[in-house]
């Protein structure tokens, strides 16, 4: 199953920018604003409204004061949760982003869902390396490949053993912004969808590594969406597909990446699913992320 109908999804207490995450992420922008917090909480609020007024289960957990962790709303870079019941715990580049491992969430999910086992990597922060989670992979869940542009947070030595321990097969690339920097997440440049990919394909400059990622796709049937580097700027590849309890498929994004599309684009996009969007411009500018990073898909299985 490519997508699920059950998020997790973290109440932030002390959202800021984050200096530590600055160093390699060029889509943070530090506002200075005293208000952050409470207009990024106001944000979250909205988005959790919009989700659930479309029938998708979100289980909303609130973060902790102290430790002091401000991106603790981008969830799915430490942690993930599949069908077979499995957690993986992931390792992260900043050092107060490892303090998100939070037990009471992982607790909180448990309480709703059966985790029958944890693979955990963070270990491999002791030897400075790195993988985020489903920022740095990009799942095709159904075919079992697992999209990378590698990066100083995304490493392949990492991702080689989450996917010996996964099943799934890597497939890696270099891709880098419009000022040929790095592109610090695979979610922020490419979006895989059950029948559709959005993608950002101009990012990967090496065309041998273009040509292998793009026929991957469309040889396990994805319309290919190409999306523009403004668009991705405007995090139009930071979508996900999701499901509500009824089996009926959305593709949520943020406003800014939703008003950033074409009519062409939406097209294609809602020919397979309708839009849901939700304006997170605070929590877009100062944490560099979007509505993708908001959300970790839960796939393991229901407590009776």
């Amino acid at each position: 199953m490519q997508h699920t109908s059950h998020l997790l999804m973290i109440k932030p207490v002390r959202f800021d920018f984050n200096e530590e995450t600055a160093v390699n992420n060029s889509f943070q922008v530090n506002a200075s604003d005293h208000t952050v917090q409470e207009k990024a909480l106001h944000e979250f609020e909205k988005f959790i409204a919009v989700l659930r007024a479309n029938g998708i289960d979100v289980t909303v957990i609130d973060d902790t004061p102290e430790p002091h962790t401000p991106d603790s709303v981008f969830p799915n870079n430490w942690i993930s949760f599949h069908e077979d019941g499995t957690l993986l715990l992931y390792p992260m580049f900043a050092m107060n982003r490892r303090l998100e491992r939070k037990q009471h969430v992982i607790d909180a999910v448990h309480r709703k869902f059966n985790i029958k086992q944890t693979i955990d990597l963070s270990a491999y922060e002791q030897k400075n390396v790195f993988l985020e989670g489903t920022g740095s992979m990009v799942l095709d869940r159904e075919n079992k490949i697992a999209y990378a542009c590698l990066s100083p947070r995304t490493n392949a030595s990492v991702l080689d053993v989450f996917c010996g321990k996964m099943g799934y097969v890597p497939i890696t690339f270099t891709a880098v912004d419009q000022d040929n920097q790095p592109i610090y997440h695979t979610n922020v440049m490419m979006c895989i969808a059950d029948e559709y990919a959005v993608i950002c394909s101009g990012s990967i400059k090496d065309a041998a590594e273009r040509k292998k990622v793009m026929e991957s796709l469309t040889r396990n049937g994805k319309e290919i969406i190409e999306i523009s580097f403004a668009q991705m700027n405007h995090f139009a590849g930071n979508m996900l597909q999701v499901n509500n309890a009824e089996g009926k498929k959305f593709l949520v994004m943020s406003t800014q990446a939703f008003n950033s599309l074409d009519a062409q684009q939406l097209l294609a996009i809602e020919h397979y699913n309708p839009v849901i969007h939700s304006d997170i411009t605070t929590i877009e500018t100062n944490g560099g992320g979007s509505a993708r990073c908001m959300m970790a898909e839960v796939f393991l299985p229901e407590r009776l």
